[in-house]
């Protein structure tokens, strides 16, 4: 959304990224020429009552949302404001995450208040073939008013940023191959699987595993790494900025989430020439590796079949390179062209002056 944001701008749009709450690790990221609205609510449903002034007041030609929470606020907040807004929502993660991976009842339900609210939309934009069709299965959308754009990916940014210096020994030696992994540290992700497939690595070949990210299963994450006497082999450093110097250097990277739904992270590994593995998990993964052809997938939560893949990789330096064409899709210019195309619908957006 940041880089939504950034492309919006430079091509002199007037843009407010509006915040349930303006914190979170890229806030300081976001440039002079964007606006921050911070809302101050301590939820996002919590959000609703200044939403509705918001859009009362400032009365915006359109607006993108994203996120299911969101999206639902968002459709509600429109229709209580009677605001002209144009309202575009974007579905990022399988819906099956909110009804299967809950504990509250309020995100059990939201595939229900989706199916609900999303008919008033004036557009729904889902960031994988797979979740498209999530959102016409589950959701009863009519397929016609759905578009698929995935995430945009800046090729020349994510180079750039790749030759930033590595703070991390083991990418400076490399005397040992390093498995790389990136996300909050949450059940989603299922990183204690990956742990474990590397435990099992580690019993035939040298090998080193980092994991960058902040989240709330760390203790459980570092508990797992002792027991498993892997304490001088796996490094969890926190949370990144700039994570790409370390996937440029990786051996491989790895992604072993139960559930996504455009996995960023492994496109821009991909694009930076490292090798992947992922989880053959609901949406995305198989997408973005054209079902194996440009990487290994594997099944969610098996850490014998994840060890293989990734010690196959090490041993063969195998790396399924995708063409050209594929790197195309995720251009973060035909992207911004295909959002400013469904967020005009033959209007002209408000340039600044």
């Amino acid at each position: 959304m940041l880089n939504l944001a950034k492309a919006f701008a430079s091509h002199g749009i007037k843009v407010d990224l509006v915040l349930a709450q303006a914190v979170g690790e890229y806030v300081g990221e976001v440039p002079p020429q964007i606006n921050i609205v911070d809302l101050h609510s301590s939820g996002v449903f919590l959000s609703l009552p200044r939403l509705v002034k918001y859009l009362s007041r400032s009365r915006p030609f359109a607006m993108l949302a994203t996120q299911v929470h969101a999206n639902v606020v968002a459709l509600w907040a429109k229709r209580l404001s009677r605001s002209p807004t144009r309202l575009i929502v974007r579905e990022a993660i399988s819906l099956s995450y909110n009804t299967n991976n809950q504990f509250g009842i309020r995100s059990r339900l939201m595939p229900y208040f989706a199916k609900h609210s999303y008919p008033w939309a004036d557009g729904v934009v889902a960031v994988s073939k797979g979740l498209a069709q999530q959102l016409e299965q589950k959701l009863g959308l009519d397929p016609k008013r759905i578009q698929v754009i995935y995430n945009p990916v800046s090729r020349e940014e994510l180079l750039r940023k790749a030759k930033a210096d590595v703070d991390h020994p083991w990418f400076k030696d490399m005397d040992e191959p390093v498995v790389l992994s990136a996300g909050r540290l949450t059940r989603q992700k299922d990183f204690a699987t990956l742990i474990r497939a590397f435990a099992l690595v580690r019993r035939k070949l040298s090998a080193r595993l980092v994991i960058l990210g902040e989240g709330e299963l760390r203790g459980d994450l570092e508990a797992l790494v002792r027991e498993l006497g892997l304490q001088q082999s796996i490094s969890l450093p926190g949370f990144k900025n700039n994570p790409y110097p370390y996937m440029a250097r990786a051996s491989v990277y790895v992604l072993s989430s139960v559930w996504e739904g455009m996995p960023n992270a492994a496109i821009e590994a991909m694009v930076l020439g490292t090798p992947v593995i992922a989880t053959d998990c609901e949406t995305g993964p198989n997408e973005v590796l054209g079902g194996g052809k440009y990487g290994t997938l594997v099944p969610v939560g098996d850490s014998r079949t994840m060890a293989h893949a990734i010690a196959d990789v090490i041993t063969n330096r195998s790396n399924k390179r995708p063409s050209s064409d594929w790197f195309e899709l995720f251009s973060l210019e035909d992207c911004v062209n295909k959002y400013l195309h469904l967020l005009q619908q033959g209007r002209t957006l408000q340039t600044e002056t």
